[in-house]
């Protein structure tokens, strides 16, 4: 007569084998998603756990409620622009920061959880408050803020000129062409959109050389 077979051995929790950064990125990876599925009303410790695969203890050892490791998902995951050091090429980086609005924002699942979270924030004050308080203006507010600002520091462009309506002149026209065309820009639009609308209201004239760009002949 043969042995029996062994018993299973218990499977292992996903968990004990992630730690700090890794296991934090998996929950955060967890909540986008059930937000996207869900909606951030209905999602819950227990489903942010069930997806990562791992304890729901280990989320409230970091975070209270859904809602706040939804924000810090979207911090985390949010992209954040880099100029050029030596604020030396404006209308590269310009171009550089609305292509990175379409490939890692307009392509990417932060836009299939911001309308649920936007529709909550409508109804609750706080929630929009802490939304831009701890997800937009922490990661540069608007596309192309971080790189009109960087100029503007290195003396490149007048300061009065970043008013509220020019600062939203890139972002605005990108969400424009989508609603318009249900398409994200290719790289022609986003460069008509630097060269006809953004270098103007900063006073460069259209279609301008990079150096005559920040100032310097």
């Amino acid at each position: 007569m043969s042995d029996p077979p062994p018993p299973d051995e218990p499977s292992q929790p996903r968990s004990s084998r992630r730690r700090g950064e890794e296991l934090v990125s998996a929950i955060c990876d967890a909540a986008l998603t059930e937000t996207a599925e869900h909606g951030l009303g209905r999602t819950t410790m227990e489903g942010i756990a069930r997806r990562a695969g791992t304890a729901k203890p280990s989320l409230y050892r970091r975070w209270s409620s859904p809602e706040d490791i939804v924000l810090d998902a979207l911090h985390r995951f949010y992209p954040v622009e880099h100029p050029s050091p030596g604020a030396d090429d404006l209308r590269g980086d310009l171009i550089t920061a609305l292509t990175l609005m379409r490939d890692e924002f307009m392509q990417s699942r932060i836009t299939a959880v911001l309308p649920s979270i936007l529709d909550e924030a409508r109804r609750r004050p706080d929630l929009h408050e802490r939304l831009y308080a701890e997800v937009f203006e922490p990661r540069g507010g608007r596309f192309t803020r971080t790189v009109l600002r960087h100029y503007a520091e290195h003396g490149h462009i007048d300061p009065a000129r970043l008013t509220p309506v020019v600062v939203d002149i890139g972002e605005s026209l990108m969400f424009k062409y989508n609603v318009d065309t249900f398409a994200a820009p290719d790289d022609a639009y986003i460069a008509a959109i630097v060269d006809q609308a953004i270098l103007p209201a900063l006073g460069f004239e259209p279609a301008a050389g990079q150096r005559t760009e920040t100032g310097e002949e």
